[in-house]
């Protein structure tokens, strides 16, 4: 095969694979090197769920740039994409307060919604309860993908459709370094080499194979979440991305752009989910079964190992004891729990390095991947390549 490419991205997630196809779509050769047998970290742990509805600032416009580049793919491919909208459901007043303070905002810029009450909750989304449901803030235009699946597809598109593009699984990276005019990329201790005019290194969680000094002082943390998956359920009417009123305390775009998120108040039921990082979100996939979550717990990156392997049942019992009082089918008929992890940082949306003119670090993107990496990627790649 060939040695020599106009650019080797590092990684095969979300993040790296953007940014190999908006380089194949201004022409360029690309090599794009996954250390796993094929991607198994954030990119498929997640819940599918593309909601620029919850960005703030450049971040939102990412978002909506990916949502357009994710439906003209699929157009031509099937990656998975569905078009059911985005709805947070407001549960009390101060959640009803927040979703109209962020409608008013989203009307002066012009992006789609639609308050539901009540009756149009019920209506449809028959699953949740009324009990619950006070009023809700719909965004049509906003999709989900097949988390477990979309990367893979994603992944044969571009082997289809771009000839100058070179995909390798079970490549680790073990050594990347100017050489030259260009940049030499080293595999499995430098048994196989390869060069390239410039190299994007996406890295996921995984901070120990290339750079480790650098990213031990770079002040990533990496999150844990704690996500189940329930039997099939085909008669759960619960349609696109559904996010209830935990999430509209959390996401950026309610704390940016609602001025009354400061000043509300944590009602005493919250405090322990809080304390765990349980916001409840649900996502009905393709087989009909649910996705239910999640939580967050963090450790440094330089001691991302504390985080373990186990899965905390108490964790598990908050989530499913609050997600019992927003849904009325049986949240504790489960066939698998997981632990997904992403790495982000305190006070930046995404940890950028450029070593030199040719070697450029795109890492901890935190749990925006699967909403922002897809424009954010097309912004990167000019900057980078052009």
């Amino acid at each position: 095969m060939n040695k020599h490419f106009d650019l080797i991205v590092v990684g095969g997630g979300i993040l790296g694979t953007f940014h190999a196809y908006h380089a194949l779509l201004l022409g360029k050769s690309v090599l794009q090197l996954e250390k796993d047998n094929f991607p198994v970290g954030a990119t498929v742990r997640n819940f599918g769920q593309v909601v620029p509805s919850g960005m703030e600032a450049e971040w939102f416009e990412y978002g909506v740039a990916g949502l357009e580049i994710y439906k003209s793919i699929q157009r031509e491919f099937d990656i998975s994409v569905q078009q059911n909208g985005s709805v947070y459901i407001a549960s009390d007043d101060d959640e009803c307060t927040l979703i109209h303070e962020l409608k008013a905002h989203y009307d002066t810029i012009g992006y789609t919604t639609e308050l539901l009450n009540q009756e149009a909750i019920l209506k449809k989304y028959p699953a949740i309860k009324s009990s619950y449901a006070r009023e809700a803030i719909f965004f049509p235009q906003e999709i989900s993908v097949a988390p477990d699946q979309m990367i893979h597809r994603l992944h044969q598109y571009m082997q289809t459709k771009f000839e100058k593009y070179t995909l390798k699984y079970n490549s680790p990276v073990t050594a990347c370094e100017s050489k030259g005019i260009g940049v030499e990329v080293g595999l499995k201790n430098n048994t196989e080499l390869f060069t390239a005019e410039k190299a994007i290194i996406c890295n996921g969680y995984e901070f120990k194979l290339l750079y480790p000094e650098l990213f031990s002082e770079s002040g990533i943390v990496v999150s844990k979440l704690q996500m189940m998956r329930s039997i099939p359920m085909p008669d759960v009417a619960l349609e696109g991305n559904i996010l209830t009123g935990l999430t509209t305390r959390r996401y950026e775009s309610f704390e940016h752009y609602c001025p009354s998120f400061k000043s509300i108040k944590t009602p005493e039921h919250y405090e322990e989910l809080k304390k765990w990082g349980i916001h409840i979100l649900f996502k009905k996939a393709a087989d009909n079964t649910i996705i239910i979550g999640d939580s967050h717990v963090y450790a440094d990156v330089n001691h991302f190992d504390d985080l373990g392997f186990d899965l905390s049942t108490h964790i598990n019992d908050l989530m499913l004891a609050e997600a019992a009082r927003i849904v009325d089918f049986d949240v504790r008929k489960l066939q698998s729990t997981w632990a997904g992890f992403y790495p982000q940082h305190a006070t930046k949306h995404i940890v950028t390095y450029d070593l030199d003119d040719r070697i450029h670090i795109r890492t901890a993107i935190g749990g925006k991947g699967m909403t922002a990496s897809a424009g954010y990627a097309a912004e990167s790649i000019k900057k980078i390549l052009c």
